[in-house]
């Protein structure tokens, strides 16, 4: 294994309450020199992010790096900027509002010593200030983030991409890559919101083997001030667009006519649909489109064909024949629904 076989990369805005909680997560699990590189970027918080970072930086000497904008520019941009400061032979992302589950790099040390795959995937829990009994029977303390083959090495990427659009988290905190497959042509598109869902299906692309195991190795934090809690026109748009640059790199690989990608694909194609109409639809003309809302849904109409390989119908029938009746319902509705007129 490479000197330093890990990059754990994180970036930092204004999450002062649970920074602290997030780097010593990772600090409990590495030590040094065993081969594990620790980056934060501080993208010019406003909160004293900047400030406990230095502070941390000096209690673990040589251990924790820092970098730093000189302007905000936004997630994917700070992760663009970690990216090319990593060393590791993987890499591994890190929202500075989540933290490590105890095991987490052991268990990914274990895999990568013993199978090198090109990809790891792990599964999340979700992190809430006060865990009730419902939270517990909706079973939030493991979340899958994969569906398909488990406990051992794949080689079939097509298989990866279906597993990953079949549950619709493509996050990139679940997900442990290769540096290598992060070649000049691939990053997270800077200005531009559902970064993790452009981008995450495009690395599985150039995967030739993966692992999934099926552990919870991240505590995901839900924060009230999220993408999905707090969506406007803008994030209507790149969510109903999201995946338009996967549908485009697909056409020259196997994975285009693999019925399982195909199925996938148009099934996260609608959901990202129903979500942007679900929100015009509520909004209308009381947001700001930039257009009638007529427009705006037939724009996000044209960003599902665009990106689906199943029209509506196919895939309204797909749905019919496995008993999704209400599933099938909602996507018709949302695709000849007329907000506005």
């Amino acid at each position: 294994m490479a000197a330093c076989w890990l990059s754990i990369l994180v970036p930092v805005y204004n999450v002062r309450p649970w920074l602290l909680e997030c780097l010593q997560s990772v600090m409990e699990q590495t030590a040094p020199g065993d081969g594990v590189q620790v980056l934060a970027l501080d993208d010019c918080s406003t909160d004293g992010c900047g400030e406990l970072l230095q502070e941390l930086a000096l209690r673990w000497p040589g251990r924790l790096q820092l970098l730093r904008h000189e302007r905000n520019a936004g997630l994917s941009a700070a992760r663009n900027t970690l990216l090319e400061a990593a060393q590791g032979e993987y890499l591994w992302f890190l929202d500075s509002d989540d933290r490590l589950l105890p095991g987490a790099v052991a268990g990914l040390r274990a895999i990568v010593q013993a199978y090198g795959p090109d990809v790891v995937l792990c599964d999340f829990a979700l992190l809430r200030e006060r865990t009730r009994l419902k939270h517990r029977l909706r079973g939030e303390g493991h979340r899958r983030s994969f569906c398909g083959p488990a406990r051992r090495l794949v080689r079939d990427r097509c298989a990866l991409l279906a597993g990953l659009l079949d549950t619709g988290q493509l996050h990139a905190w679940s997900k442990i890559s290769r540096r290598a497959l992060w070649t000049d042509d691939l990053r997270f598109p800077a200005g531009r919101y559902f970064e993790d869902m452009a981008t995450m299906p495009l690395l599985a692309l150039r995967a030739a083997s993966f692992y999934y195991q099926p552990s919870p190795w991240v505590a995901y934090r839900q924060r009230a001030s999220s993408i999905l809690a707090t969506m406007t026109p803008a994030k209507a748009l790149d969510q109903s667009a999201a995946l338009a640059p996967l549908a485009q790199a697909l056409r020259d690989t196997e994975c285009a006519s693999d019925p399982r990608v195909q199925r996938a694909l148009a099934h996260q194609a609608a959901r990202c649909l129903a979500g942007a109409m679900r929100y015009l639809c509520r909004q209308g003309c009381a947001a700001d489109w930039g257009e009638p809302p007529t427009a705006a849904a037939q724009r996000l109409r044209e960003n599902f064909l665009r990106i689906s390989p199943l029209a509506p119908q196919a895939l309204a029938r797909d749905w019919l024949l496995r008993g999704w009746w209400l599933r099938r319902q909602r996507l018709l509705r949302w695709f000849n629904a007329r907000p506005g007129a």
